[in-house]
């Protein structure tokens, strides 16, 4: 649009050039108008570039008078069209005001003419200028829009990135979440029983052999959780309630030489799949750990069904520690579960009384 006006500008001096020459008046015209077209031109571009309000105002104190001056000597068409690309470079050089005075001012060029006659000319000019400036307006606004909208766009674009971004990192995290609390609870469950396996060989062979099957069955449950977390990837999977799938995780961890006793309590309700898995999680990796970790001789797992949220814990007789602290891929993983659902978890130990995992979610 800018160079577009430069442009209007030397088509307006092409005009005023021959019509001077057709008229045979070669008069002081023609020079001012090449002063106002060059600077109309290039001036002008300059100006709009720099982009300073005190650039702007000297350019137009000098155009201004060039141009009445111009039209002074020689009031033909391309005068007036060196008006109308004056206006419309007031409009994207000046503020809404100083353009506006511009605009009043230039139909006066016509004050020498007669009262009757100056009226209507300068109607008929002030309309053409008017008509200028509301043109160039609407092309500056639109101009601002399509780049505010390439803006925006762009905006758009980054935040679908990042959106991207942050997306696969939250199904990063819960893969890995979903391999430890499935698959590497099976697998260490597995090796334990491989290793009293082992243990007991050389003097119990049918003891042994026991052991073993249940190792067995442990790897075809991994196998089974494995294929299970590859179908959850590509269709949703039903979860039995959370009072049987707690009850199976005490029976493993019995059968696994620690004695543990599931306590429910409350009114049992359905839950969401998200919460019963995050329940059932923490519930795992706690006993996971009391057979790693513990030398405890029992433990103990509620499941507790409050009025505003449920709340799985999972406590042993073991070692404990004096810290109390506890880490672990595990532990983080349940903690982004409970942040997820809303809830928190809480894990304390004293020496000689054993660790608790504590894991509440609001339903």
């Amino acid at each position: 649009m800018n160079r577009a006006i430069a442009a209007l500008t030397g088509c307006a001096f092409v005009t005023l050039m021959l019509g001077a020459v057709a008229s045979g008046d070669l008069g002081p015209a023609l020079p001012l108008g090449a002063l106002f077209t060059v600077l109309g031109t290039v001036g002008f571009l300059w100006v709009l570039r720099r982009g300073r309000l005190g650039w702007a105002v000297a350019y137009v104190a000098v155009q201004l008078p060039l141009a009445v001056a111009v039209f002074a000597n020689d009031p033909s068409v391309g005068a007036t069209l060196l008006l109308v690309a004056l206006v419309s470079q007031c409009v994207l050089l000046l503020p809404l005001p100083a353009t506006a005075l511009v605009i009043v001012l230039v139909p006066f060029v016509h004050a020498p003419m007669p009262l009757g006659e100056a009226l209507r000319e300068g109607s008929g000019l002030f309309v053409s200028v008017l008509f200028g400036a509301v043109v160039t307006e609407l092309l500056r606004r639109e101009r601002s829009a399509r780049a505010e909208l390439a803006e925006a766009h762009e905006q758009l674009r980054d935040y679908a990135s990042q959106a991207e971004r942050l997306a696969t990192a939250q199904e990063r995290n819960r893969v890995a979440r979903d391999i430890h609390d499935g698959l590497g609870h099976s697998l260490t469950v597995v090796q334990m029983q491989v290793k009293a396996a082992r243990a007991v060989l050389p003097a119990d062979s049918a003891r042994a052999d026991a052991v073993l099957a249940d190792a067995q069955q442990q790897a075809v449950a991994a196998l089974a959780e494995v294929r299970r977390s590859v179908g959850a990837l590509r269709e949703p999977r039903s979860i039995p309630p959370l009072p049987e799938a707690l009850h199976a995780l005490a029976e493993e961890t019995s059968a696994s030489g620690v004695p543990t006793r599931l306590a429910v309590s409350g009114a049992e309700r359905p839950l969401p799949d998200e919460t019963r898995e995050a329940l059932y999680r923490a519930a795992q990796e706690g006993l996971t750990n009391v057979r790693k970790h513990a030398r405890a001789n029992r433990a103990d797992l509620v499941l507790d069904y409050a009025d505003a949220a449920v709340r799985v814990e999972v406590r042993d007789d073991g070692t404990g520690t004096a810290d109390g602290q506890a880490s672990g891929f595990g532990l983080l993983g349940l903690r982004e579960r409970a942040a997820q659902l809303g809830g928190r978890l809480h894990v304390e130990s004293e020496t000689g009384r054993g660790w608790t995992l504590r894991m509440e979610v609001p339903t």
